[in-house]
Order: C-alpha cells, then structure tokens, then sequence
C-alpha cells in the first residue's frame, strides 16, 4: 500500500512547490502594462484594420502613449467619439478631423466597358490582373472580381454590375479596399467633399473611349468651365482638387461622356 500511497504524496508536493515557485515568478517577472497605454486601448474599437497607420488598435495606443503630440484622429472607425476621448485620456484637446470615405474611381461596368476576353479563372482581381493586364481593355478600370470587398470589415463595399460600389453610410474610411484593388482605383475623399471623376484611364482620347463610353478623353472641357480651377487635367485624365471644388457641379454638367459623374456634395 506504502508503495502506491508514497509517490502520490511526492507528486503531490512537487506540484505544490512547482505552482509556489510559477506564482512568485509570475508576479516577480510580470510586465506591468503603461496605464496610459490601457485608458487609451480602451477607448478605441478593436477593429484592428490599420486604417491608422498602425497595425492595430495596441499599436496605434502605444504610439499615442509613447508621442501624446501624435493625432487621436486617425481611428476612422471610432471617429470623432474616439478622439475625443483618446484626447481626453491624454489632457488635450482633439481637434478638428473631416470624414472621410473610399470613393471607386471607375464607372465601367459590363455594357460600358469592353471585355479583353473571357475570364473563367480564380474570382480575384488580382489574379486576373496577371494575364494580359486584366479581361478588360481598360487595363485600368475596375475588374468587378471582390479583392476590395473580401478585406471591408465592415460590408461598406460590394459589386454592383462589375463594379465596385461604396456605401458611404457604411464605410469607416479604413483604407483596406484601397490597399487591395491592384489597379489603384479605389481613394479615400473627404465625405462631404465636392466632386470625383469616375475613371483612371490615362491613354488619349479616341482609345479610352474604345475601351470605356464613360471614360475620361482629356479634352479639357471640364478644366476650361471650372470657375475655382479645381478641375485640371493632366496626362489625358481629369482630376478635382477637394480643396478648391466648390461644388458647383458645372464639370458634371458640361464633361461630354458623363465620366465626372461621382458627386458628393458639399454641405452648406
């Protein structure tokens, strides 16, 4: 009996010593976390999309901790709620940061714009990308395969006829779409901010227009009616400056193929 009832007891004891000892080294050697590091965690939302700059919201609060001059208006899915309250943890004031939104610089959807071919392959865009450039002619238009929908936490983007659409109540301006369209179409705007135009083609006008009815020719129509010169063109494309629009709508009005038709009106 002595020869089962004595090696439980030592096990027994071993374990007890051995949980003594993993106790007193785990408050000996425990790192204790910043406490401004914690108030601030624990003011923002846990998304972790890296819209900040930061790889996640951990990281965004140790920088803001380690720099409080750093700006709490970077969490753009916590918005102005959670500035003010990462400036408040911090004693300042949060200051003043617009909106903003993902905006798809492409209108070409599948009546619009001509196919390169038939694409029967992986459902990525960025699979498609890799033969001939794309299945469209427009190598720089939307490809309307989901590569920006599959990393919106936040459902704010689908596609709708072959082309990617924002739900600009939905959208938090993370950025992720932005970084995962291979043709670069996709730019967070300000949300109350003048006009976009709705195309990316660069080539001159007679091709784009082949390729794309809605695209933008470069003729320059936009530039020549805009009273505040915030519509410029460059390289056969047109561009709106945010800062300059007025939002006056005249380059939606006059440009001939409709390509500058992404409104979103300033507020009074």
């Amino acid at each position: 009996m002595s020869q089962i009832v004595i090696p439980v007891i030592l096990m027994s004891l071993i374990g007890l010593a051995a949980a003594i000892i993993l106790s007193c080294a785990s408050r000996i050697l425990a790192v204790k976390e910043d406490k401004t590091f914690l108030a601030l965690r624990a003011e923002l939302p846990g998304a972790n999309c890296g819209g900040c700059g930061f790889a996640g919201c951990d990281d965004y609060a140790r920088a803001l901790a380690a720099d409080p001059t750093l700006s709490v208006n970077r969490c753009s899915v916590g918005g102005a709620k959670a500035a003010e309250a990462l400036a408040s943890a911090l004693g300042r004031e949060a200051g003043k940061a617009d909106r903003v939104i993902a905006f798809v610089h492409c209108a070409g959807s599948p009546d619009k714009s001509k196919a390169l071919f038939e694409y029967r392959d992986i459902a990525s865009c960025k699979a498609s990308k890799q033969l001939y450039g794309g299945h469209k002619v427009c190598a720089e238009g939307c490809l309307g395969l989901g590569d920006c929908t599959k990393v919106c936490a936040f459902n704010a983007i689908s596609v709708k006829n072959g082309v990617a659409y924002v739900d600009k109540n939905l959208c938090t301006g993370c950025g992720q779409c932005v970084k995962a369209c291979p043709n670069h179409l996709i730019s967070l705007v300000p949300a109350t901010g003048g006009v976009q135009v709705r195309c990316a083609n660069h080539q001159k006008g007679a091709q784009s227009r082949k390729a794309c009815t809605v695209s933008c020719i470069g003729c320059g129509i936009c530039q020549k009616n805009c009273p505040t010169g915030a519509a410029v063109v460059t390289d056969n494309l047109c561009t709106v400056d945010p800062e300059k629009c007025i939002g006056c709508l005249v380059c939606t009005e006059k440009c001939p193929t409709g390509a500058i038709s992404g409104v979103i009106r300033k507020k009074n």
